[in-house]
């Protein structure tokens, strides 16, 4: 047996083993929400699904290398079909949770056999101290490939569906090239390669399919029609059009309907710009679309905007389609505008300007990558660029349907020293949505509206500002950078509508 092909042999499955984890582990924050529950269950299930696969192999006493290439074939089958099988699942409604561990123990207990196998297979090639070095030691040197790999390259130029299925057929591979390697202790080598053959093409009729079983999952995870769909290095970003008009949604959330979208974003931009002082220089944090940069460019006074989002492909998107960059005026392309891709919270710690009016308009806080972005942390580094007079607005959730969230937000940019006004105003995509200006003295709303409004007018505003009974001011913890409460706040309260 050629030791450096079984140690290469060792490399590639370590890399397949953590992709199969990692693919399954963001495909549950996808689908499920709520990133490092997800990916902490997952990661907790998969190595305690090691240990099983470690304990089951003191079981195989005979057959060894018949059953090494078997299970290589096995782990290829079950790591190249999770993400379709998942996705299949979570469409059909059937129950996604139990399949989801369930895949995860049999992939983690099939890897788990693996190595130890491999080291019984190689007892005689080396001293035992220098075989389990060197065997862990490519198996850990595989993990890093994959940690690094997957976020980099695979998911953003690949997706999950195409990578499971890849990663499969590289095991499958590995499987079929370890007949050749161990032949001199195989028996029924014929029979592997048949089983290895068939399994890479499986695995390769799954790639040819992959783009259309993509987009047979997407329609049936959306009402309407995808007409766009893209992974980003960040995000899954999806379009969908009806008669009515067209929807995005990032990660399976909603974030507008061309239908409605005027009602928000003119209830998240106008009333920071009516109490602030002055509104000559502006900051957008989120708001990739363009569609709050539309609003603010209503301003005569406005000279200069800046962007900030984190994904590039969304602003890119925002200019490119000619859809959304009708609906957004062109906004991204104004010569007064300035896009900076880069997250927001070390934007702001790394730079000192100071703005007139700033629009925080980032996704609901429903995992803790954003929750950090609606922490004292981040309010206390946002208070930092307001200018005298200045103002700031936040997008809050929904006070209806997250009523806590909301008035949480609100007690955290008070505990960050902001007085505050919250707001509701109601867009029938969402419901009942709330927002918080945030200043550094009173707010009043003295300046005029400007013109070409659909939703907002003088008569309108100050219904915004009062909450009736069931959206009244409830008691709510500040939500700090290390203990994010607002995530277990939100996710609570929105499975009750779910």
């Amino acid at each position: 047996m050629n030791r450096s092909l079984l140690f290469l042999t060792v490399l590639v499955i370590a890399t397949c083993g953590l992709i199969y984890e990692l693919i399954v582990g963001t495909l549950a924050s996808y689908l499920l929400g709520d990133s490092i529950t997800q990916f902490s269950t997952v990661i907790g299930v998969y190595l305690f699904a090691l240990g099983i696969g470690a304990w089951l192999s003191r079981f195989i006493d005979k057959g060894v290398p018949q059953r090494f290439v078997e299970i290589e074939l096995a782990v290829a089958l079950c790591g190249g079909i999770s993400a379709p099988f998942l996705f299949a699942t979570f469409s059909a409604g059937a129950s996604f949770r139990v399949t989801l561990y369930g895949l995860v123990l049999v992939i983690g207990a099939l890897v788990g056999l693996e190595i130890p196998l491999l080291l019984r297979l190689m007892k005689d090639q080396l001293q035992f101290k220098d075989l389990v070095s060197r065997v862990l030691t490519f198996d850990y040197l595989g993990s890093l490939f994959a940690s690094l790999l997957f976020p980099i390259v695979l998911v953003p130029r690949l997706g999950l569906i195409r990578t499971s299925l890849l990663f499969g057929l590289l095991n499958a591979l590995v499987g079929l090239w370890s007949t050749w390697l161990l032949a001199p202790v195989l028996g029924g080598v014929t029979r592997l390669r048949v089983k290895a053959v068939a399994v890479s093409v499986l695995l390769v009729v799954g790639l040819a399919l992959s783009d259309s079983m993509t987009s047979l999952f997407e329609e049936q995870l959306y009402a309407d029609e995808v007409v766009h769909a893209q992974q980003t290095s960040y995000q899954r970003v999806v379009v969908t059009r009806s008669k009515r008009g067209f929807s995005l949604f990032l990660n399976g959330n909603l974030q507008f309907s061309s239908v409605d979208e005027y009602r928000y974003h003119e209830a998240l931009v106008h009333p920071a710009f009516q109490a602030a002082a002055k509104g000559q220089r502006v900051l957008i944090l989120g708001g990739g679309d363009g569609l709050a940069a539309r609003e603010v460019f209503r301003w005569p006074d406005v000279e200069a905007v800046t962007l900030v989002d984190l994904d590039p492909a969304m602003t890119a998107l925002a200019v490119k389609s000619s859809e959304l960059a009708q609906l957004n005026g062109h906004a991204l392309e104004d010569p007064r505008l300035t896009v900076v891709n880069e997250d927001a919270m070390q934007w702001l710690a790394r730079h000192d300007e100071r703005f007139d009016v700033v629009v925080v308009d980032f996704p609901d806080p429903n995992n803790f990558s954003l929750g950090k972005l609606y922490t004292t942390r981040f309010y206390a580094l946002l208070k930092a660029h307001l200018a005298d007079g200045g103002v700031a607005v936040v997008q809050s959730t929904s006070p209806l349907f997250a009523r806590q969230s909301f008035w949480c937000i609100d007690a955290t940019l008070r505990a960050a020293g902001f007085t505050t006004r919250p707001y509701h105003a109601w867009v029938p995509s969402f419901g009942e949505w709330g927002y918080v200006l945030a200043g550094l003295g009173p707010l009043e709303l003295s300046r005029p509206l400007p013109g070409g409004l659909h939703f907002l007018d003088p008569d309108t505003l100050p219904s915004l500002f009062q909450f009736p009974k069931d959206m009244a001011q409830v008691p709510a913890e500040v939500n700090r950078l290390n203990n994010q409460v607002l995530v277990h706040y939100y996710e609570a309260e929105w499975q009750r509508w779910n």
